[in-house]
């Protein structure tokens, strides 16, 4: 098992900034690459990007590209959303996800272990 606990969602103004923290602990050695998704309020969870574990890995959803970072502590088994000119359409909740497979996708499903998810809203 693979445990992930997000953190470091809040409110923020369009046009700034929050990083999103999502820590693992237990058996991280299982893990191939690292995912973050949303879901807004009456839409189906969506992509937004990957970190492959051990490579680095990233590729993001075109909504995020070049706003949005991923990135990787491996002392902490620690892996970062850096999220910079956020826009409302940005508001939902954020969930980082493991992948033991070794081609972690862009769908959910490909995706084992889900942390709890933390709320990022951005107003106008």
């Amino acid at each position: 098992q693979v445990q992930l606990v997000e953190s470091g969602g809040g409110l923020v103004q369009a046009g700034g900034s929050l990083r999103l923290s999502c820590a693992a602990s237990g058996r991280t050695f299982s893990v191939y690459g690292m995912g973050w998704f949303r879901q807004a309020p009456g839409k189906e969870r969506e992509f937004v990007g990957r970190i492959i574990w051990n490579g680095r890995s990233t590729y993001y959803a075109d909504s995020v590209k070049g706003r949005f970072t991923i990135s990787k502590d491996d002392a902490k088994n620690t892996v970062y959303l850096q999220m910079n000119s956020l826009k409302p359409e940005d508001t939902a909740v954020y969930y980082c996800a493991a992948s033991t497979s070794s081609q972690p996708g862009t769908w959910a499903a490909s995706y084992d272990y889900w942390g709890q998810g933390t709320q990022v809203t951005v107003s106008s």
